[in-house]
């Protein structure tokens, strides 16, 4: 479980990014969302020790955050950045994936072990060999999620992680994050995309102005005016209020909805 308690944040110039935010996170999907500047990135840096809290506490699987390494809190919390090229500095996939558990002092066959499975859970499996810099937008994605995948952490977050994706790599992503999940890993997504909030988060966590607006789950989260914060409606729910159906989380719901009224 990691527990963020009354957390402020406050960055040189005395800018207050994070005002009281306090919220639990455990084996779930949880999607944290706000306009840009409402303090998301600041929160999730906290949750493995990249920022240290200003007042408050973090606490991870009982770990204080102030008293624990980054290299200690990566073990347990993995965090894949927005842009995944700013992970890479290997010349080869094999060697990029390996370098985490190589860090963490494995024999050579078992991080050969743990490079192997990473790769399979994201279908990368036949690309060892090929410079990082080479892939694609989505393989560089998959590619960054096995990097972390490889430190066999509990907790993983994801940093926009479908930004910039076309649609298949962005379908291949999520095949990804339900993977993660249903192999019990609490998975925290922040992301801009309200398809993705609505197709993937069992809660929804809005910040705004540094603070926590909102905490429950998506179909309430769904009923806010979510103009007031910066966010849209999914073209889907939109299409589906506009038909009188109600809630739905995917197209086959909307049809099966629509079916009923026909």
């Amino acid at each position: 479980m990691i527990e963020v308690r009354n957390l402020w944040h406050v960055y040189e110039g005395k800018k207050e990014a994070l005002k009281g935010v306090s919220l639990t996170f455990g084996n779930e999907i949880i999607a944290l969302v706000g306009p840009n500047g409402s303090g998301k990135t600041t929160l999730a840096k906290h949750l493995n020790g990249l920022l240290k809290p200003t007042k408050g506490e973090v606490i991870v699987d009982g770990m204080d955050t102030r008293k624990h390494s980054v290299a200690e809190l990566a073990r347990i919390v993995g965090y894949v950045f927005q842009n995944p090229e700013h992970m890479f500095f290997e010349e080869n996939v094999f060697k990029e994936v390996a370098f985490g558990p190589r860090n963490l002092g494995l024999s050579e066959r078992e991080v050969e072990e743990r490079v192997e499975w990473a790769l399979r859970q994201v279908n990368l499996e036949a690309y060892e060999d090929r410079s990082p810099y080479s892939l694609s937008g989505g393989e560089k994605q998959r590619l960054a999620i096995a990097c972390i995948l490889a430190m066999k952490p509990k907790y993983i977050i994801l940093d926009e992680p479908t930004t910039g994706l076309d649609e298949k790599n962005t379908e291949r992503v999520k095949e990804v994050i339900r993977k993660l999940y249903k192999e019990g890993h609490g998975i925290l997504l922040i992301t801009h995309e309200m398809d993705l909030v609505l197709e993937l988060a069992e809660r929804v966590v809005l910040l705004y102005q540094g603070k926590k607006a909102f905490d429950g789950d998506v179909e309430e989260f769904f009923g806010l005016d979510l103009r007031e914060h910066g966010l849209d409606l999914p073209r889907l729910l939109t299409i589906s209020k506009e038909a009188g159906l109600g809630f739905v989380r995917s197209v086959e719901e909307f049809v099966n909805a629509l079916g009923m009224r026909i």
